[in-house]
């Protein structure tokens, strides 16, 4: 094995370590193995929400699209550099309220007893297994792509390496094996690509590469994408833009990290984190690949462009520890699609419908054996059926966020939001958005899949909100309750405090004298 191959294995341990850790304390409780206990904070919360968001699309689906449409996808980054701030402004409180009001663990337990049907449990949960699993493998595929430019072994030992990898820290640790690997994964992540594009733009500048665009072919330069493939498609471009933007808001491995929270006080922090974050990271990707168009003329896969970037101005082994970013970005987003389809396999599907008494203990074992079989399948198809990265994540993450973000964002806004309305709303988001891909409608109708499924969804809720029975008056002042803490006004404080000035003067003079009795005593 090369050395830079080694060098990775020694983070693969190091990774491997963190989840052994985290599984001392793991077994102690549902809630502590899928919700961390609901103790994390700002920088952990930004972190991993952001790096489990992110995934190899980053590295080597977002490269490829710049590498094949030009300066057109760098919409897709727009959208992604606001996505945190929309996401953490729209639901952060009120979700983390909302959940422990409800003592949901799960995002599809949460849909269940806040739109108050089991027929939302079971759309949600055959929903989100289907297409978080796709998700997964997309991540396996990427993974098994990067191990083998690393360490040179064929692809299918590389993604078995990987992926045994991930499955056991998940298995091992839970929730919080998860979010604190995700946080130094984040920051890998952040050092690598900015390592990498210092390199790449010091041997031609930004400027230089436009140039030489354009006089490759000048509609790499368009906002319409190469040969104008979307020339006036105004509505595949703001779909370009919102599903990153917003769609977030829908995916239920990114909506968990809100109910984990240590408090509402946290999204303040957790904002300016994930903002930060943002602006150092989601634009250099893309712009990398506009180089590699430049750079590397001949390269067979676009997905390999940043590999063979870092490989190209690097020594072997700091090109081992960038690439290191690369397995980052995959294994932070692996991880919390394991868990998440665990979660969802074990609490919303075995213990709601098959086993109501399942013990704690036993809960998660059932959520371990979950996360691991949901891993077996991944590798198992990611071996036989590689498909794009770019096109796999776009199609998954497209349909989660047209079946559940206009649910989420409704059951914290809306008293009138009801079981019919979030069941029209996902059937309709999802199935529009499936249509819309495998029926190649983007074109004809100039609507990208996103958008049309997110249209399709609003009307579903909005329609659906007249057939379904109205929320009882306990979901509904759960709503008005998670839109603010309630405060008592200053009148009534102060007059609070009078009625108590006489009681807590005699406590006090109670606690004194007792006090003193003690210390005679002795």
């Amino acid at each position: 094995m090369k050395l830079d191959g080694v060098i990775f294995l020694v983070y693969l341990l190091v990774l491997l370590g963190i989840g052994l850790w985290f599984s001392r304390n793991a077994s102690k409780s549902s809630e502590h193995y899928l919700l961390g206990n609901r103790s994390i904070g700002p920088a952990v919360t930004a972190m991993t929400m952001q790096s489990s968001s992110m995934s190899g699309y980053m590295f080597m689906g977002g490269p490829a699209l710049a590498f094949q449409q030009g300066w057109y996808a760098l919409w897709y980054a727009l959208g992604d550099a606001g996505g945190a701030i929309i996401n953490l402004s729209v639901l952060g409180k009120r979700m983390r309220r909302m959940s422990e009001a409800l003592s949901a663990l799960s995002p599809i337990e949460y849909l269940e007893k806040r739109y108050e049907s089991p027929a939302v449990r079971v759309i949600g949960s055959v929903i989100s297994i289907i297409f978080i699993l796709a998700y997964v493998f997309a991540q396996f595929i990427a993974s098994g792509k990067a191990l083998t430019a690393l360490t040179g072994w064929p692809y299918e030992a590389a993604l078995l390496v990987g992926v045994g990898v991930i499955i056991t820290y998940t298995v091992a640790g839970g929730y919080l094996a998860v979010v604190y690997t995700d946080f130094i994964q984040g920051i890998i992540m952040v050092l690598g690509v900015t390592g990498i594009a210092i390199m790449a733009f010091s041997h031609i500048s930004l400027g230089e590469v436009n140039a030489q665009l354009a006089s490759i072919d000048p509609t790499y330069l368009s906002i319409w994408g190469k040969d104008l493939a979307y020339y006036g498609q105004w509505g595949v471009v703001i779909g370009a833009i919102l599903i990153y933007s917003v769609g977030y808001m829908g995916l239920p491995h990114i909506v968990v990290r809100h109910m984990s929270m240590k408090s509402t006080k946290t999204v303040k922090g957790a904002i300016m984190w994930a903002a930060t974050w943002n602006q150092l990271f989601i634009f250099i990707p893309y712009l990398l690949g506009l180089a590699g168009i430049v750079l590397l003329p001949n390269l067979a896969d676009p997905e390999m462009i940043i590999p063979e970037l870092a490989y190209q101005f690097f020594p072997g082994i700091f090109a081992a520890i960038l690439l290191s970013a690369i397995m980052a970005a995959i294994m932070s987003t692996s991880d919390s699609l394991l868990m998440q389809a665990g979660t969802i396999l074990s609490r919303d599907i075995y213990q709601r419908f098959i086993d109501k008494r399942a013990t704690e203990r036993r809960m998660v074992w059932i959520s371990r054996i979950c996360v691991f079989a949901g891993g077996v399948i991944g590798c198992i198809v990611a071996i036989y059926q590689p498909p794009s990265v770019f096109t796999l994540v776009i199609f998954s993450f497209g349909v989660l966020g047209n079946s559940f973000l206009v649910p989420y964002v409704a059951s914290v806004y809306s008293t009138k939001a009801n079981n019919m309305g979030a069941i029209f709303a996902m059937i309709g988001g999802a199935t529009t958005n499936i249509l819309w891909t495998t029926l190649e409608l983007e074109n004809p109708t100039g609507l990208h899949p996103f958008l049309a499924g997110l249209i399709i969804s609003f009307i579903g809720m909005w329609i659906g909100n007249y057939f379904g029975r109205t929320p009882s008056p306990q979901i509904q002042e759960a709503v008005q309750n998670a839109k603010t803490r309630k405060k008592l006004s200053n009148p009534l404080e102060k007059k609070i405090s009078q009625d108590m000035a006489s009681e807590s003067k005699v406590i006090s003079d109670f606690v004194r004298k007792k006090m003193y009795i003690n210390e005679g005593d002795v």
